[in-house]
């Protein structure tokens, strides 16, 4: 199982100009992404292809791609250790995760993913 963040990027200067680099009307914002966790697959160049099959997006206006794959286990060491506390980022991290699975996607869209994880599934991975 494996880890993938998604980066997206809107084109402000799509809003009010043709947002082309070539007129120089392009102004590239990073905005979001989400967090996936891909099960049902054993590399992380299958997990990577997964999601950009799943949610990438290249147009004038706006931009999602994987951004970074890794390990459950190495995901895991980059959250916030206030697991419990109220309003715990580590809490909230955990339950924005969406679950995908090639075996269980009949149609590539993210609609389709399981949102959350718990800590009790984490300890497991």
């Amino acid at each position: 199982m494996f880890i993938v963040m998604t980066q997206t990027l809107e084109n402000y200067g799509a809003h009010c100009e043709d947002g082309k680099f070539s007129s120089g009307n392009a102004y590239w914002k990073f905005k979001g992404g989400d967090t996936y966790l891909v099960e049902d697959l054993d590399r992380p160049q299958d997990a990577t292809a997964f999601i950009a099959a799943l949610v990438m997006e290249n147009d004038l206006g706006y931009k999602e791609y994987p951004a970074e794959t890794m390990t459950v286990a190495e995901w895991e060491q980059t959250l916030p250790d206030d697991a419990g506390e109220m309003q715990s980022s580590r809490d909230y991290y955990l339950s924005q995760v969406k679950r995908v699975s090639p075996k269980t996607v009949a149609v590539l869209s993210d609609r389709h993913a399981q949102t959350g994880i718990t800590e009790e599934e984490l300890a497991v991975f």
